[in-house]
């Protein structure tokens, strides 16, 4: 005669039922119990990459030396006003954009002959604001005056002439029809260049943006001025940063940290 078994404490009873039943439940229920567990989480990530900050990546030299090719950049979408996906209306900022402000931005429409990318036609774009709206802009000699004001990122002294900067291209055509014409900053350049064009008048509710490295940069010489609903925010700090062109393919990510960057505030 077996001896008889002692019934279970009302604890373990307790959770051999829980147990049971856990593996009864349905997967679908399990499955929908995770995803709306996880649905707050997610939600609060994409809140704050549509409304407060958002990374960027430099892949170019145009902005060079304030910004390298390879730095990863955290922007603030608040400063001006985050968008709001999908539409074209934006929140209220808390800053206007002016003349010297760094800031990321959405292309106009490209030209095959200046895409970076073939198929981005409006690319998503970080460059410096040098002409608020109203502001009568002039360049030569690769000289930027701003109002019959050197831009302090220019030379101090014209460029070498004869050199490739200094021939017409049909790409800066389009300048023509914002140029300002009879007006004491001088006659509009006939044939506009990389390095001489101009007066031109930025129109209202807009900016022009150039690249720091103004011989290697696509701006808004090319494209032109950009509208305000384009902006979409001012880039804070570098927060990684490697040279994309040292090392091995795999590994430079590691190897070729650029440490003295990180944490860069952007000015």
């Amino acid at each position: 005669m077996s001896p008889r078994r002692k019934p279970a404490p009302p604890a373990a009873r307790e959770k051999n039922r829980a147990r049971a039943k856990s593996s009864a439940q349905p997967r679908g229920s399990r499955l929908r119990a995770f995803i709306v567990g996880w649905l707050p989480v997610i939600g609060i990530v994409l809140a704050v990459r549509i409304a407060l900050a958002e990374p960027y990546h430099i892949p170019s030299e145009s902005m060079v030396p304030t910004l390298l090719k390879g730095d990863w950049l955290y922007v603030n979408k608040l400063r001006y006003g985050p968008h709001i996906p999908f539409t074209h209306a934006r929140l209220p900022g808390y800053a206007t954009p002016k003349a010297g402000d760094v800031v990321v931005f959405v292309s106009p429409p490209q030209v095959p002959e200046i895409r970076i990318t073939p198929t981005e036609i409006t690319p998503t774009l970080v460059k410096r604001i040098v002409g608020n709206p109203g502001d009568t802009l002039v360049m030569r000699g690769g000289q930027l005056f701003v109002n019959g004001t050197l831009d302090v990122h220019s030379p101090t002294s014209p460029a070498a002439t004869g050199t490739r900067y200094d021939e017409p291209d049909t790409l800066f055509a389009w300048q023509h029809t914002i140029e300002a014409r009879g007006s004491r900053f001088g006659t509009p350049v006939r044939a506009p260049s990389v390095h001489n064009w101009g007066p031109l008048v930025v129109p209202q509710g807009m900016y022009f943006m150039m690249g720091d490295n103004r011989d290697n940069s696509v701006d808004s010489r090319y494209y032109g001025p950009v509208p305000r609903e384009n902006l979409r925010g001012s880039p804070m700090f570098i927060y990684y940063s490697y040279n994309p062109d040292e090392g091995l393919d795999y590994t430079r990510a590691l190897t070729e940290i650029r440490w003295r960057r990180l944490g860069t505030i952007i000015r």
